[in-house]
């Protein structure tokens, strides 16, 4: 049984109008309204992200990132994304590239393939314990983690707890600490009791919602649910 069913995503922005425009042109969804926080939608409401008003710049690595498909780096490129590192150097099936404010994202090349109409394929998530930080989500969502690669590059992955059955949350494990709150983050619905018995963190709430860290600090919001 879930703690906790997937509701939407959200990114942090110094520019929302233009990290909207950018976001949606990338993920394949539509600019709803604009304004801060800006509201991008798609074919369900699992499929919104919200772009939100923030001061602070990106200023260290992203510990989230969006993983996406492309057709090819030059529609990304023409869109105002940069590459940070390509996959003809590192050898890895993805590059990694940056958005205009910086945060980093990978992008996977489809070729000879038709590119789905929603572009977002994946959530990455940089860990201390990856391992031990997706059996903590996948509890909360009810799915069984599943180590996936091989040799080096290996990570947890979570399928069918997202946006949909393809989309992935996929946990890392880097050697760097975490020092900055993150400017990618999931909203989920459930019981906030519920989450700080199995060891969230309570950080702040909001009228509609509380926002909530998990074992190794990453933000996230909960709404309760409907009735």
């Amino acid at each position: 049984m879930s703690l906790v069913t997937w509701q939407d995503l959200c990114l942090d922005a110094l520019d929302v109008p233009a990290q909207a425009r950018f976001w949606a042109a990338v993920s394949g969804l539509e600019v709803d309204d604009p304004a801060a926080p800006a509201r991008l939608v798609g074919p369900s409401p699992r499929h919104t992200i919200w772009v939100n008003q923030v001061d602070r710049p990106h200023v260290v690595k992203n510990r989230t990132h969006l993983d996406v498909d492309c057709a090819s780096l030059d529609d990304l490129l023409a869109l105002g994304a940069t590459v940070e590192a390509a996959s003809s150097e590192t050898g890895l099936p993805w590059t990694r590239m940056q958005d205009p404010e910086g945060n980093e994202f990978c992008a996977f090349v489809r070729e000879g393939v038709d590119v789905p109409t929603y572009r977002l394929h994946g959530v990455g998530v940089d860990c201390v314990d990856p391992e031990a930080q997706a059996r903590w989500w996948g509890e909360a969502f009810g799915v069984e983690p599943v180590h996936e690669g091989a040799g080096e590059e290996r990570w947890w992955s979570i399928t069918g707890a997202a946006v949909d059955e393809r989309m992935t949350l996929d946990f890392n494990a880097v050697p760097e600490p975490r020092t900055e709150p993150n400017r990618l983050h999931w909203h989920v619905v459930g019981e906030v009791d519920a989450l700080l018995a199995r060891g969230a963190t309570h950080l702040w709430d909001q009228p509609r919602w509380t926002v909530l860290a998990d074992p190794e600090g990453n933000e996230f919001c909960v709404f309760p649910p409907t009735t």
